[in-house]
């Protein structure tokens, strides 16, 4: 059996002996949620049905999609308003979107590992145990039980936002209840997308065949289609196969560029303090000084540009401009990087990552961006000293500069963390869903 990496002191690439951080245990299935065949069939319908979005005119898998690693390709996306794919997407003139999406678009690699505790790049939802819904979220009290995970949880958010997937306030019935305020109960948002979904036959018949409950008679809830979309992203994007698994596993050794880039990410260049577990991220918050762009994260009323981080979420000051650390699973297929995708090039974002004060100041735009004629400048923010000078003062890890030979050697790393099985997905696109509506391909 080849040695892992638990079991080799790490050297640097230049030889010197660094204490070792402990490698992650291979991911096998019982990290992972179990379920039926025909539950994650039922939900690779709903994420590519157009159904679920307010004007029927997006579905899960436009934001998400395989072609750009299960997210859009872009640094800030045009959801609703939108005609189009990944950077090809360009505004309507019939119906233009209000604003960018606020944030990159996350990928979707191992969302149905057990131990998800949070989700979204400010973890304004996560895991709860004293909640009676098992999840805090904006909602609060508000929030319905029945979702049997933090991922089913995650769905509920993209189809009542006007820039996603709901439509803007007065476009069709579900954008009216968001505008209202009624998003849970009869005539709330949520179930307003579920007597959609339950008027068409064939996902009647389906719902009824996954779960026993519906087939004895309860009717269809939001919930349910939240649980199935889960369960096909668990299944159809897991990324285990991977060269780095194969080396966890000790089937078989990185390339030797790799081995240098593993010593170092999980030695002197500390890549592993946050980018820790199978996942490779903590699912903490951390402020490192990426670049800000577009609309950012606030409310209509609010004139300000500035996005936050985790702070809008805790209220508490040492968290402000901190976001998750992101799984590098795939992260070779999934730019731009960053929450609001300000690099395009992973190479220069692991520089400036390492260093963000220094990366901070020799920033120039390398976002992937639509054309738009955006009511806020992309770019107020990263224009404005003021604001770079705070997010600069957020930022309290200490530089690692990494050279230009350690730099290639964590990018051969990085690249083992590729996994084409993944990326691909299991069952792929469907030729049609049952809603009949066009699939963006």
């Amino acid at each position: 059996m080849h040695k892992t990496l638990a079991m080799i002191p790490l050297f640097t690439a230049f030889g010197s002996l660094v204490l070792a951080e402990t490698p992650p245990k291979p991911l096998t299935d019982a990290d992972f949620r179990q379920h039926s065949t025909a539950e994650v069939a039922l939900g690779q319908l709903l994420f590519w049905d157009a159904e679920l979005s307010g004007n029927r005119n997006i579905s899960c898998g436009t934001c998400h999609h395989p072609r750009f690693g299960t997210g859009d390709g872009v640094s800030l996306a045009l959801g609703e308003g939108g005609k189009g794919l990944g950077p090809d997407r360009r505004s309507d003139p019939e119906n233009l979107p209000e604003q960018r999406i606020p944030r990159n678009a996350p990928a979707l690699f191992n969302l149905g590992v057990l131990d998800l505790r949070t989700i979204f790049h400010d973890g304004r939802i996560e895991a709860d145990a004293t909640r009676a819904s098992s999840f805090r979220t904006p909602l609060e009290d508000e929030m319905v039980t029945g979702f049997a995970s933090l991922l089913s949880a995650q769905s509920m958010f993209p189809v009542l936002s006007p820039d996603e997937m709901a439509g803007h306030y007065s476009e069709n019935e579900i954008s009216k209840a968001v505008r209202t305020g009624q998003l849970t109960g009869p005539n709330g948002a949520w179930e307003k997308i579920a007597a959609r979904v339950s008027a068409i036959p064939a996902y009647a018949d389906q719902f009824s065949a996954v779960y026993p409950d519906i087939a004895a008679g309860r009717p269809i809830h939001f919930t349910d289609i939240s649980n199935a979309i889960a369960a096909f992203i668990s299944v159809e994007w897991r990324s285990d196969t991977a060269p780095f698994d194969a080396w966890l596993r000790g089937d078989a050794p990185l390339p030797d560029l790799a081995t240098q880039g593993a010593d170092l990410f999980y030695g002197t260049a500390g890549c592993s303090t946050c980018h820790s577990g199978p996942l490779l991220t903590d699912q903490a918050f951390h402020a490192m000084g990426s670049p800000q762009l577009g609309p950012g994260k606030g409310e209509r009323f609010e004139s300000a540009q500035r996005d936050i981080g985790r702070m809008r979420v805790t209220n508490k000051a040492q968290d402000i401009y901190a976001f998750r650390t992101p799984s590098l699973r795939n992260i070779t297929a999934t730019a731009p990087y960053g929450h609001a995708g300000g690099h395009s090039d992973l190479r220069a974002f692991v520089m400036h990552h390492a260093n963000p004060v220094a990366g901070l100041d020799a920033y120039t735009p390398q976002a992937v961006l639509s054309e738009f004629a955006a009511a806020k400048p992309d770019w107020a923010i990263a224009n404005d000293p003021i604001e770079i000078a705070a997010i600069k003062q957020a930022i309290h890890h200490p530089p690692r500069p990494l050279t230009s030979p350690e730099a290639a050697a964590i990018m051969a790393f990085l690249d083992s963390l590729t996994d084409p099985a993944a990326i691909a997905g299991r069952l792929g696109i469907p030729a049609t869903v049952p809603s009949g509506l066009p699939i963006d391909r």
